[in-house]
């Protein structure tokens, strides 16, 4: 986990459902004058260049944010979370991505709090330093899983979770799974989002069905669930396949807009983001 750097992969059709989730959330959420908290378990480097030599390698926001970035056309939500990504890059062009950190900064008020998590050593000096003159924002380089025995419940009683490991260790689908139940268990109305990739994987496609039965037990207002797949499986000799399909996002305590948002957003995203012909979305939720 350690070796991760998300800039190899900023901007690509996961960063595009896991921050048009987030916009809509911090959106709703300060609707309401009351403060809240944000907990980012797995922040990154805050913001990342599409010119870079990282994102450059394997250019994934080619195929994903760049797809979006120049269209006039777009629904509301999506197009609201565009101006948002158009914001970080003040020239016009598109030249830096914002990751999460960066999208909070963008919508959190003053009096909301940020609590940002991320070990690699590089990533959260960036982070730090970006994020150094924001007030009720702390900046840590422990694991992000362990603090939310710390972090919840939120002295601002409301709180969002935001959770999106690598997944490239097989035990961070377990972790996922307990830190979800830990949440809800301390503090039943956070809104938790869950991202996940799509791949061919005994724990990848058997995390949304485990995420649904811990929160069927503990959410208070239920939960949603959205998945957009993009490419096609892949077969390989062995019997596996290569590559993310595609990529999910679970939130529990969901917004009541978020479920008619998303389905405004997706066939468009199909539309644009997919690979293939088979290119599709899943879009369910369960109320409490």
């Amino acid at each position: 986990m350690l070796a991760y750097r998300h800039a190899f992969h900023a901007g690509n059709h996961a960063d595009v459902l896991k921050h048009l989730v987030l916009t809509r959330v911090l959106r709703y959420m300060a609707e309401k004058d009351k403060p809240f908290t944000l907990i980012d378990t797995h922040a990154g480097a805050g913001g990342y260049s599409v010119e870079g030599r990282y994102a450059q390698k394997k250019g994934e926001y080619g195929e994903g944010i760049a797809r979006l970035y120049d269209r006039k056309d777009l629904p509301a939500p999506l197009a609201d979370y565009i101006d948002l990504v158009r914001a970080f890059n003040p020239d016009g062009q598109l030249r830096q991505y914002p990751g999460s950190p960066a999208i909070a900064n963008l919508l959190l008020r003053e009096t909301d709090r940020l609590r940002a998590y991320e070990l690699h050593s590089t990533d959260h000096r960036i982070l730090a330093s970006y994020l150094d003159t924001r007030a009720q924002t702390q900046v840590r380089d422990t694991d992000g899983f362990a603090a939310i025995k710390a972090e919840l419940p939120s002295p601002t009683r409301r709180a969002a979770l935001l959770m999106d490991p690598s997944y490239e260790i097989k035990s961070d689908y377990g972790k996922v799974l307990a830190a979800l139940r830990e949440a809800l268990e301390r503090a039943p109305d956070t809104v938790v989002m869950v991202w996940y990739p799509q791949l061919q994987l005994l724990e990848s496609t058997q995390l949304a069905a485990r995420l649904k039965g811990s929160a069927d037990a503990a959410a208070k207002k239920g939960w949603l669930h959205v998945r957009l797949t993009v490419a096609a499986p892949a077969d390989r000799p062995d019997g596996k396949g290569l590559g993310m399909l595609g990529s999910g996002m679970f939130i529990a305590n969901p917004p009541f807009t978020l479920h008619d948002e998303l389905a405004e957003c997706l066939p468009l995203l199909v539309e644009k983001l997919g690979q293939y012909d088979g290119a599709n979305y899943v879009l369910e939720q369960k109320a409490a």
